[in-house]
């Protein structure tokens, strides 16, 4: 074992871990072998023809249950699955009661902005700064514009990898076997 990993808490070891048992199989391996069940009422051709959609627009992507599972899966693979964790906390905070805003924007803000978070996301200093201003009195929209970098970000990088590494794949079945691994709500991470 490296000495630099000795370093890191044994919690990031153990999910690194985790991710690795979950994931490396499925990224890594060109088994054909893996026997495919569609779900019911799916056929090859609404796999071919949402991924065609998934083409199109990083927006609607992220709004397909399947779509989003497998691109949180490409992030979780390029070890920067925070993007998107970030994104979607940032969706679920607008529906959050006026009375809880307060103790979720500062969770948000702990996990993903701040200097010293856990998942930190790539932005400026600019953005953390009025972000941070922003928590004095929560909104709905006191995430937006960190929101909207982090979506560009993903929109503009990412997604072009994305939409390259399924080309790349093996085809359907591997597809098929992603979706599979996804929880039964992509949106819940």
């Amino acid at each position: 074992m490296c000495r630099g990993l000795d370093l890191l808490p044994i919690t990031c070891l153990e999910r690194a871990k985790e991710l690795k048992a979950l994931f490396g199989s499925l990224l890594q391996k060109t088994d054909h072998s893996i026997p495919v069940q569609p779900k019911k009422n799916e056929t090859q051709s609404s796999n071919v023809d949402e991924r065609v959609k998934w083409k199109e627009s990083f927006e609607k992507l992220l709004s397909s249950q399947n779509g989003l599972c497998l691109f949180r899966a490409f992030l979780v693979s390029e070890f920067s699955e925070e993007n998107i964790a970030f994104y979607l906390a940032c969706e679920d905070y607008r529906t959050t009661k006026p009375s809880k805003m307060s103790i979720k924007a500062k969770k948000i803000y702990d996990d993903f902005i701040s200097a010293d978070a856990p998942r930190e996301v790539n932005l400026d200093h600019v953005t953390k700064a009025l972000t941070k201003e922003n928590l004095e009195h929560p909104t709905q929209s006191c995430f937006d514009l960190a929101q909207a970098k982090i979506y560009t970000l993903m929109e503009k990088d990412c997604y072009p990898r994305f939409l390259k590494s399924l080309t790349q794949q093996s085809g359907q079945e591997r597809i098929s076997v992603l979706i599979k691994t996804c929880p039964a709500n992509g949106r819940q991470m």
